[in-house]
Order: structure tokens, then C-alpha cells, then sequence
């Protein structure tokens, strides 16, 4: 599929379909825990096509936003539970010699093996739409690696370290998500939520200039890179982001899209921003609605706008509320 001709096929159509960040609620469809899904490729390929089966209006398929893989692959340890997405704990590099000595993982290290592996499974079961792998952002994957806290404070203390260990996860990266291509994957979503948290100069230095690098070395007319980050920043570093090369960004409810859209050159697509917790997780169906159409009011005159949730869809928020955002699209364009 050309995908760049996908991109602007949704930029002509009249009216948008939603491109909801969901995957972990199929484990409530399939009876399993999230241990149990992040543990195999035969389950988490199942969990996509069933959340494929229950969105048949979603524009694309998304893969899990588990922004641990990676990190287990260069060695940290991370915190695994039933219902709750998994986590990183504590740190790997906490000098210049750790981040000297850091080892680039062969791609296929840890679960990122399964994930691949889902990735081709995932391919051949949904063939209807786009499908998209996932993966972590450069200077989020370096926090993860740095403690998340820490990071912020190397950026202006040790500059010379993240950058060494941004070259690093950098190149993993590269190597991850041309492996992914080659599972015939449409795409990858790249999440990089923690350059969110940056001045938009510190954005530039510690983390576009990375991103462009992978999109340079990824990105083709057949598989695209779609850029997510859900900070609070990301409004005032919207300039740089736009020029990373993807076509399509994403962006969390830390936001209002409403903001966000007036700053996006026209031929990028940009998404958002349902609020995950208080409404897919936390809401009532009717809430969920309201705040669709409330989005779509706001937001949908511009062309280039897609509704979306405005991060990751916790693992046990209600179906009744998923199908409540496609209910408040249908509300808002009358059919």
C-alpha cells in the first residue's frame, strides 16, 4: 500500500474516521491478562485482529504502546502486572562510563523478538486497513534507560551522556523498526511523550534531531512513521516537530487540539485527543460522546485534523465507551 497516498486520501475525504491508539482492552474480549498478552505473539497478533473486528470503522490498526520493550532489551528491569500496562524501574546509566559502556542490543533481544514476530502475525490477519507497529521515541527510550526524572536534569548537567546514549538507542531504533517493516507492517507510531516535557530548544537538541534521523533512515512511500507525543509542551514545540518528516502526528489531552491545529502546515495530518483516563478508562458512554462531538466542534473544520483518543486506551476501560467515540463521530457528521 502507498501510504503516503493514504495520508492523502484522508486529507480529501469530507468526513474522518477515528484512529483510536487501542489494544490493550482486547484482553477483556479474549479473558487474559496483560501478563499474559506482552508474553506471546500468538496472543497479542489475536488481541489486534480482535480490536480490529470490534472498530470495524477505525482507520487503522495499532499495535500496543508498550514503551518497556525496548528498554528490557538494553537490560533494564521493568515492572510487569494483570491489568496494568508495564513499566520501567530505576536506571541503567547514571555516568558517562555507563553510558560509554552501553551495549546496543541485537534487534530480537528480550520481547522485542514477540513483538516482531506478532507484528507478521498481526499483517496477515487484518488485511482491511493499515496496520502499524509501535515503538518508543529516542530521548523517551534514553529517559527510560537515564530515569525518566533524572533525564531532564542531564539534558543541561551531562549534555555530552545523553547525547552518547541517544546515538545509541538511536541506532537500535533504526535497526527495530526496519525489522518491523519487514513483517510487511504499513507503519510504525512512535512514541516519544517524554520530549513533551522539554523547552522546545532542549526538544530540538535532545530529541527532533534523533527523530529525524529515524524517519530519514525508515520512512518510505510504503511505510510510514506516525509521531506520537502526549506532553504539555508540544504546542510550543509544534515548529520543530512538523519538520521530523512524518505526515501524520499524534497528540495527548495534556493539550487542546483546538491550539494545536491552527500551528499544523495543512498536508500533515494531526490527532488527538480524548482524554484516555478520565474519559475511555474513567468516563460513562455518555460522557465519551459529548466529548467527541465536543472535539469534532472545535476541531474538525480543518482538514487535516483525525479524532483520536489522546494516548494509549487503558487495558479495562469499557467497550461501551470505545464504541461511545464512533457513536459521537456518527452524532457529529449526522448519519
Amino acid at each position: 500500500m502507498n501510504m503516503m497516498k493514504w495520508v492523502d486520501g484522508i486529507l480529501a475525504e469530507e468526513q474522518k474516521k477515528g484512529l483510536l491508539v487501542l489494544s490493550f482492552p482486547a484482553i477483556q474480549k479474549m479473558g487474559i491478562t496483560v501478563k499474559e498478552l506482552i508474553g506471546s505473539s500468538d496472543l497479542q497478533a489475536q488481541a489486534m485482529k480482535t480490536v480490529a473486528d470490534e472498530t470495524p470503522e477505525a482507520a487503522a490498526s495499532v499495535s500496543f504502546m508498550d514503551l518497556s520493550v525496548e528498554a528490557e532489551a538494553f537490560g533494564s528491569t521493568i515492572h510487569v502486572s494483570d491489568d496494568e500496562v508495564p513499566t520501567v524501574i530505576g536506571s541503567i546509566i547514571e555516568s558517562e562510563e555507563d553510558a560509554d559502556a552501553l551495549q546496543i542490543p541485537e534487534v530480537g533481544a528480550g520481547r522485542t523478538k514477540l513483538y516482531l514476530e506478532a507484528m507478521g502475525k498481526a499483517t496477515k490477519l487484518i488485511t482491511d486497513r493499515p496496520v502499524f507497529a509501535g515503538a518508543i521515541g529516542p530521548f523517551s527510550l534514553a529517559g527510560r534507560l537515564m530515569d525518566v526524572s533524572e533525564a531532564m536534569i542531564y539534558c543541561y548537567e551531562e549534555p555530552d551522556m545523553v547525547h552518547t546514549v541517544l546515538g545509541k538507542v538511536t541506532d537500535f531504533l533504526i535497526a527495530y523498526i526496519n525489522a518491523y517493516k519487514a513483517t510487511g507492517a504499513n507503519g510504525v507510531v512512535v512514541a516519544e511523550p517524554l520530549a513533551g516535557l522539554l523547552s522546545p530548544d532542549l526538544e530540538e537538541e535532545f530529541s527532533a534531531e534523533y527523530m529525524k534521523k529515524i524517519v530519514r533512515e525508515v520512512q518510505t512511500d510504503e511505510f510510514l512513521v506516525v509521531y506520537h507525543n502526549c506532553g504539555n509542551c508540544t504546542v510550543q514545540q509544534i515548529e520543530s516537530i512538523s519538520q521530523n518528516g512524518c505526515r501524520m502526528l499524534h497528540f495527548g489531552n495534556a493539550i487542546d487540539m483546538a491550539d494545536m491545529m491552527p500551528k499544523v502546515p495543512e498536508h500533515i495530518i494531526a490527532m488527538g485527543n480524548v482524554d484516555p483516563a478520565s474519559q475511555f478508562r474513567n468516563g460513562t458512554p455518555e460522557s465519551v460522546k459529548a466529548a467527541t462531538v465536543s472535539l469534532m466542534e472545535k476541531c474538525a473544520g480543518y482538514k487535516n485534523f483525525v479524532p483520536s483518543s489522546g494516548c494509549d486506551i487503558p487495558p479495562l476501560s469499557p467497550w461501551e465507551n470505545i464504541q461511545a467515540f464512533f457513536d459521537g463521530l456518527h452524532a457529529y457528521y449526522g448519519n
